[in-house]
């Protein structure tokens, strides 16, 4: 099969970037290092390729009131300017992908318009499906990415060097709220939103093909480091932040992945996979998503088993070695009986026992 590239692909390889395979697309696994490159982000600043995700508009009327119909958060909760994170469920409950929902306001007195971030690997699926509940209801979908640039600014010094690029203050941007920012330099206005998926403050751009090879270029003669997949997964897995696929399928609900939160059961709106969650939350689940510290530096990777007392009760959906805090750690899933903080556990890797406890997540999280 041949691999997708996307518009900053050369770049990246210009750069040193390491190129792999990642969800049908060419991507750069790291460029000076995984560690020199997670440390840019925890402590200055760092810029991710993420063009390789999907960006999808609908537009016509009322379209939350449609979207409503496929997730379980209620999207009457946030307002113009605003976004949210939720999942996308099957008839079971079950999560067949994560998503970023804009509210991108009115476009005339009978049609609004939202934004939908969804992930790369689900992208073709999830476009296909979504087109097929929301055209019916007088909705167009259309991929507002078209060949351009999602860039990810993430880390401490990101949200001051977007100030001097746009010249404005983003003081009154909240975390996951959104505007569009005219940047120096660029020919086109640039959909910015203060979100990202490293545990940081920063934002995710939206630009042309040309525009993103321009700002790319730009930020390296700033000084920015280039970042690859392989940072990109322990900032995320510090902060506890999901990776579909691994962490959550269509095989489990938002309760058993920790994402209960997601769920607003007390909205009136009926939604797909509605009455399989009112009965998940009835019976309650019998697994949890929990988070792991291990002792020693054996790291315990996807799949491997988690144990009690010798016996396999758990599996492990994501593990590494954390550089900010210079152990190893794990999400995995085990009986809710042993979910509880403090529950000693053992992941066995490479034939042995390897100690573990059951710690708070998320395993970082910025001050």
């Amino acid at each position: 099969m041949t691999l997708q590239r996307t518009p900053l692909h050369q770049l990246c390889r210009d750069g040193g970037g390491r190129m792999v395979p990642f969800a049908g697309w060419e991507m750069p696994v790291q460029f000076s290092g995984l560690i020199q490159e997670h440390k840019a982000v925890r402590e200055q600043v760092g810029m991710f390729d993420i063009s390789h995700m999907g960006v999808l508009r609908l537009e016509g009327p009322n379209p939350k009131d449609a979207l409503q119909q496929l997730v379980p958060s209620d999207l009457h909760r946030i307002g113009p300017g605003e976004a949210c994170y939720t999942v996308l469920l099957n008839e079971s409950g079950g999560i067949r992908d994560d998503l970023i929902v804009y509210d991108c306001g009115a476009v005339d007195a009978e049609r609004g318009a939202l934004v939908l971030v969804i992930n790369a690997a689900c992208a073709e699926a999830d476009t296909a499906w979504i087109r097929d509940q929301m055209e019916p209801a007088g909705l167009t979908v259309s991929d507002i990415k078209a060949g351009g640039v999602l860039l990810a600014l993430q880390g401490p010094q990101a949200i001051p060097l977007l100030e001097e690029l746009s010249g404005e203050s983003l003081s009154g941007l909240p975390r996951f709220g959104h505007r569009t920012l005219s940047l120096k330099g660029l020919a086109h206005p640039v959909f910015t939103g203060r979100t990202g998926y490293t545990g940081e403050d920063g934002a995710e751009l939206l630009l042309t093909d040309d525009d993103g090879r321009k700002l790319w270029q730009v930020l390296l003669d700033r000084g920015v480091s280039p970042c690859g997949l392989g940072a990109r997964d322990t900032l995320r897995l510090e902060a506890a932040m999901h990776l579909y696929s691994m962490d959550m399928n269509a095989d489990t609900t938002p309760f058993e992945a920790g994402l209960g939160w997601l769920v607003h059961l007390e909205m009136p709106a009926d939604f797909v996979g509605r009455q399989a969650l009112e009965q998940a939350a009835a019976s309650g689940p019998s697994k949890r998503l929990v988070g792991l510290k291990l002792q020693g530096r054996a790291i315990a990777r996807h799949d491997y088993p988690v144990l009690h007392n010798g016996e396999t009760v758990g599996v492990v959906t994501s593990g590494t070695w954390s550089p900010t805090l210079e152990e190893p750690i794990a999400l995995a899933y085990v009986p809710t009986a042993l979910a509880k903080i403090g529950t000693e556990l053992s992941v066995e890797i490479r034939g042995k026992a390897q100690p573990a406890c059951v710690v708070k997540r998320p395993f970082y999280r910025r001050s």
